[in-house]
């Protein structure tokens, strides 16, 4: 190859003395070649001369493969160069290669009239001449011009489509919710969730200019030859304090189309003072409208009146089953390797499926594809850690976190022999893997386990853990299409070790794994219209218990229940249709496809008659992956938007889901010791339908975000259980349980503010929960089949988050919650029934227990803002519960010497201080 320095010699004399010789035929056969060593074998056998930058083809491994013979040259090299942004200019027996744009050997007739001035012509080529009317003071720090797209000799159309990726430039994280406008015209849209855009441009030169309350704003000059791609990376705004804690898509509060979505930053929860001084994405999300728990200190989520297992929780795309450490008083989410996390209670998208209520999708963070960084904190019970660093630079990093607690050691050193002998301890760790693959592929795998071991007795230890792996492949076809193939494994199990030191002694463990692939496609049509379509296919494997005796001389007898196994796969299509200014309609379709494999074997009940021993007709033996039972669930989602004017919308939504797992749980909350239980041919898939309607509001006074939101549920197949009934170890689980109708319904309000030296946010719900277990036989019917309040159901929820900056280091936190008192079912009165005496109990859930409330105090202290310095600092001196409250957590019973006495528990009835130091670097 000859070098690029003589290019201008060679160019100019051979442009003035030579002809064109576009007519000239080779022949050549190449087998997986790049397009280097090709243009190298085309030299080596015509006796012709190509001149380029070597840059622009080495980094290129397409590899190509053809057979020609006698063709032109030039259509030879426009096969080569095809999905590049090459091209080509012959003279003689020299080849010079540009990038993105054409050497023109004559200028268009009308290039030098007045007509042809400051235009764009679809029929001339684009010239700097066209725009020398731009002033330079309007391009400063621009002065450099990007080239995109592909110019072409034919008649190009005058208006492109420009698309791209906005990410951070430190954390290569997308940036969602940025302005991307054309400078000095109308023209702008904004990035969605995973930082994409795309926008109509003139061809020619543009400037085009971002817009970001977190970010600094960048200016870039483009010459837009056709339709083509431009990533922007974008720094942080150092005058933005770090208050906003939650963002309801921010700016676009009014204008998206979904109802019921709400994001929530881990970089802006710092300030929210917890229990203990945990950062914790998931305790700060029952701060929001519309989702409960339980109790405090429970795992779990209720979300608009559905059950703890009607949540999707997904870590990178990967089903995360029990979220919570510690019987949930902590989340199992590393908050420093977590980028956000994206709630949908309404609106659910169409490429989620297998629960009723709602989504957590939780996003971690990438790497840093530039330098070394971190961040960790030390609190009172745990110390976290998270690294990244790049591999590549510029094009892989990975990132890893770990987090532990040393409470097991605190509770050694103390003298109290009950504590001395517990044990309780926690630890998860993560690692994430992103890497560049040229201009239009990305690769991104994550690791995650967590590990719980505690022991509340000497001769007992209860462990449970999480496991998942993903691998997400990113593909840019061009400017308008793209796709993302996932695929992940995840489990989860738990087990309980009982050494007592005699004949009693056993292990018992339970296991559920599933794996996933999904493939979508991401489509931008046309200005209007935005289609998003795929297929997956999740394959379930579950263990639901195995109970071994450790001493072969034991009387306990050893119990293996049948695995259970079930394929669940989808399609889903996805339409963001924009049918004017103010008209945003989101329609999408789901059919799911449930089957139930072997080998299982499944009893047969007499039709019309309740499910027991006595109505048992006979068995079903089905071999290993055979399908015995098959559901199909069609699931419609719409969400629609109305602008009332430019600050005010209406939203309205409609989704049907379907559910083929069930958790099974005797207990009041969420426990480690839950298990799963998949449909059969005697269990049904639950299925449910939601409407919703909201009011949207943002004032620009004190910059304020107004939500009204309504919605109503209806469930069918809900699953509960009959009283007393056993739910582990049992082979023939069906018997103990019981499937009926749930309607919930609700008024959710949010104020927030985002900006100023008071910030944060009120939120307030009313809502009920209702379940109803009706049949024409005695033992399946509950509160004569009328329906009942949930165990969850809790009439007032109003929550309180508020932060105030006295400087830009000092800021003052708070955190109120109140919430009615959960449903119970009392004890009222004895009877006596064959000799013997028996507690009567109340309908169930037909009382309430105490009314629950809680104040947080913090105190937050950031370091110094220089920027020579080892590592940036923030102190939290907190106060979890400082009114002492002694918010009960149950209420039981128990009869003593012919009485019935009533005993309230709690988690804390006393503050709980707590000071954390934390650093990032």
């Amino acid at each position: 190859m000859k070098n690029i320095t003589i290019f201008i010699f060679l160019f100019t004399f051979n442009f003035l003395v030579a002809q064109k010789n576009t007519d000239k035929t080779i022949s050549i056969e190449f087998n997986n070649l790049k397009r280097e060593m090709i243009l190298e074998k085309i030299e080596k056998e015509n006796d012709l001369h190509f001149y380029y930058i070597k840059t622009w083809l080495e980094a290129d491994q397409t590899l190509l493969s053809g057979n020609y013979t006698n063709i032109a040259l030039n259509e030879i090299l426009s096969i080569i160069f095809t999905n590049t942004e090459l091209n080509f200019y012959i003279q003689d027996n020299k080849i010079i290669l540009t990038k993105n744009s054409i050497i023109h050997d004559k200028l268009p007739k009308d290039y030098f009239s007045d007509s042809n001035q400051n235009t764009a012509s679809s029929k001339s080529p684009v010239f700097f001449k066209q725009f020398d009317s731009i002033k330079r003071s309007e391009t400063k720090n621009t002065d450099n011009i990007t080239l995109v797209g592909k110019e072409s000799i034919a008649s190009e159309p005058i208006t492109y489509t420009l698309s791209g990726y906005i990410k951070d430039v430190k954390t290569n994280n997308p940036i969602s919710n940025t302005v991307v406008k054309i400078k000095n015209t109308t023209t702008k849209t904004t990035t969605d969730s995973n930082g994409f855009y795309s926008i109509k441009i003139s061809s020619g030169l543009n400037t085009i200019e971002t817009e970001s309350q977190d970010y600094k704003k960048i200016s870039r000059n483009i010459m837009v030859y056709s339709d083509g791609n431009l990533d922007l990376s974008l720094s942080d705004n150092t005058n933005t304090l770090d208050e906003v804690l939650v963002k309801g898509k921010r700016k676009l509060n009014t204008r998206t189309s979904i109802t019921g979505v709400t994001t929530i930053e881990a970089e802006g929860i710092k300030n929210t003072p917890l229990v203990l001084g945990e950062r914790d994405v998931l305790k700060i999300a029952l701060t929001i409208p519309g989702i409960k728990t339980a109790g405090e200190g429970s795992a779990g989520f209720n979300v608009r009146g559905g059950k703890e297992d009607q949540n999707l929780i997904i870590l990178d795309n990967a089903t995360l089953y029990n979220p919570a450490h510690f019987f949930g008083f902590f989340s199992a989410i590393n908050p420093y390797a977590t980028n956000k996390v994206d709630i949908y209670k309404g609106g659910i998208p169409a490429e989620f499926g297998g629960r009723l209520s709602s989504v957590f999708d939780i996003v971690t963070k990438n790497g840093n594809l530039e330098k070394i960084s971190g961040e960790g904190g030390i609190g009172p019970v745990t110390s976290n850690i998270t690294i990244s660093t790049p591999i590549i630079k510029n094009k892989a990093s990975v990132l890893g976190g770990f987090r532990a607690t040393y409470s097991g050691w605190i509770l050694k050193k103390l003298e109290e022999k009950d504590l001395k002998n517990s044990e309780a301890s926690f630890y998860d760790g993560i690692i994430k893997y992103n890497h560049k693959i040229g201009k239009k592929d990305n690769i991104e795998t994550t690791g995650y386990y967590s590990k719980d071991a505690f022991s509340i007795t000497s001769d007992s230890i209860y462990r449970y853990s999480n496991r998942l792996m993903s691998l997400k492949w990113k593909h840019n076809f061009d400017a308008k299409k793209s796709s993302e193939t996932t695929l992940t494994n995840s489990q989860y199990k738990f087990n309980i070790d009982y050494d007592s030191h005699n004949l009693n002694a056993f292990d018992y463990g339970y296991k559920v794994t599933d794996s996933q692939i999904t493939t979508k496609i991401i489509h931008s049509l046309n200005d209007k219209n935005r289609l998003t379509y795929g297929i997956n296919s999740k394959l379930y494997s579950i263990n639901p218990g195995n109970f071994k005796p450790k001493d072969p001389d034991s009387d306990l007898n050893t119990i293996n229940i049948a695995k259970e196994k079930g394929l669940e796969s989808a399609f889903f299509i996805n339409n963001n249709y924009k049918l004017n200014k103010d008209l945003l309609i989101d329609i999408g379709f789901r059919y799911s496809v449930y089957m139930a494999l072997g080998a299982s074997t499944q009893r047969v009940y007499e039709k019309n008659q309740p499910k027991n021993d006595e109505t048992v007709i006979g068995e079903k033996e089905f071999s290993n992956n055979e399908i015995f039972k098959t559901y199909s669930g069609f699931e419609p989602r719409i969400s629609l938007r109305y602008m009332i004017n430019e600050d005010f919308s209406v939203k309205a939504g409609f989704d049907k889901t379907t559910q083929y797992v069930h958790l099974l749980s005797s207990n009041t909350t969420q426990s480690p010791l839950d298990t799963w239980k998949l449909s059969d041919l005697n269990v049904k898939p639950q299925k449910g339908q939601q409407i919703s309607l909201g009011l949207f509001k943002n004032l620009n006074f004190k910059d304020l975000e107004l939500s009204l939101e309504g919605y109503y549920k209806k469930s069918n197949n809900i699953l509960d259980y009959k009283t007393g009934a056993q739910l582990l170890l049992n082979e023939n689980i069906e018997t103990e349980l019981l499937q009926g109708k749930g309607k919930s319904y609700g008024v959710e309000f949010l104020v927030k503010k985002q900006e100023g030296k008071l910030n944060g946010w009120l939120g307030y719900t009313y809502s009920r929960t209702f379940i109803k277990l009706d049949s024409q036989f005695a033992e399946e019917k509950v509160n004569n089949g009328n329906y009942f309040s949930a165990n969850f159901d809790k009439p007032h929820d109003f929550s309180a988050v508020l932060n105030y900056k006295f400087t830009r280091r000092y800021s003052l936190s708070s955190n109120f919650v109140y919430q009615t008192g959960r449903p119970i079912t009392y004890p009222i009165g004895k009877y006596t029934y064959g000799n013997s005496e028996y507690t009567l109990y109340s309908d169930r859930n037909k009382y309430r227990i105490p009314d629950y409330y809680r104040l947080d105090i913090g105190f937050n202290i950031e370091g110094n803002h220089k920027t020579n310095k080892l590592a940036h600092s923030f102190w939290s001196i907190s106060i979890y519960n400082v009114l002492g409250r002694n918010n009960p957590y149950s209420v039981y019973f128990i009869s003593s010497k012919g009485e019935i006495k009533a005993y309230k528990t709690s988690i804390f009835g006393i503050p709980i201080p707590s000071i954390t130091y934390n650093f990032k670097f």
